[in-house]
């Protein structure tokens, strides 16, 4: 029906940065909300930021000195650009969306597959 695709995950050492892409497709009518969490191991999920389709974002209190959020509409695609990372960065980041689909209209929710970073020396 939908699907997201997370990338640009890998192994960064600390102080380094990256930018994570996600990318919507499928039966899709219009993506509303677009978000970004993380979950380490044994941890629960963790919000980081939200865009809305008008491009408006909302941070994690935690998060608004490294972390920056955009998105390009015609693209269906969200971006997590993340400066100076830490070894507590490590983590699963996901991506969310709401759309409305082909398929009654409505808004769903859904979830990429997460793309793994780990920061290491």
């Amino acid at each position: 029906q939908v699907q997201l695709v997370e990338s640009g995950g890998g192994l960064v050492e600390p102080g380094g940065s990256l930018r994570l892409t996600c990318v919507a497709s499928g039966s899709i009518v219009s993506v509303e909300d677009m978000k970004w969490f993380r979950q380490a191991p044994g941890q629960g999920r963790e919000f980081i930021a939200g865009i809305t389709s008008g491009l408006t974002p909302t941070y994690s209190d935690s998060m608004l000195e490294r972390f920056t959020i955009s998105r390009v509409n015609a693209k269906n695609a969200v971006y997590l650009h993340i400066d100076g990372l830490r070894p507590e960065d490590t983590a699963v980041y996901y991506c969310n969306a709401k759309v409305i689909t082909t398929l009654d209209g409505t808004s769903r929710m859904f979830w990429g597959q997460g793309t793994q970073v780990t920061v290491s020396s």
